[in-house]
């Protein structure tokens, strides 16, 4: 079945997702990630107010088959994780792009957001890359 990615949202190539709330970016991983992934087990997340840059690992996600960093697409300060995730990390495999966010960023610099893709762009470069 073809995913859909909602177009609210920015893609990076490494399969994370931001949506953008002002100053605030929510940050996931998409559903072709959750895909590869398989069952989720364990989300790691980093602690609030720990700050990245973009393109650096923030956390891992260890499934049955594998265990993956979590890149951040642009630099920010974590201001939240998604405590749920610790309990019900399966969220992440069943609404990969709502509840199975895991961190919010103050964003640093909203220009980064011009390197990511949108939707359809995001469903090409998986197409692409041979996945669905």
């Amino acid at each position: 079945m073809m995913a859909t990615y909602p177009d609210d949202l920015y893609y990076s190539k490494d399969h994370e997702w931001i949506r953008v709330d002002g100053e605030t970016g929510t940050i996931g991983i998409t559903d072709h990630a959750q895909e590869q992934l398989g069952d989720v087990v364990y989300v790691e997340l980093p602690a609030v107010g720990a700050t990245f840059e973009a393109g650096a690992p923030f956390g891992s996600v260890e499934s049955v088959k594998a265990v993956s960093e979590l890149y951040l697409p642009i630099a920010g300060e974590i201001v939240e994780v998604n405590a749920a995730l610790a309990d019900t990390p399966e969220t992440v495999n069943s609404d990969p792009h709502g509840a199975g966010w895991m961190v919010r960023v103050s964003i640093k610099d909203a220009a980064e957001l011009s390197g990511l893709m949108r939707g359809a762009a995001y469903t090409s470069y998986v197409q692409d890359e041979g996945g669905e």
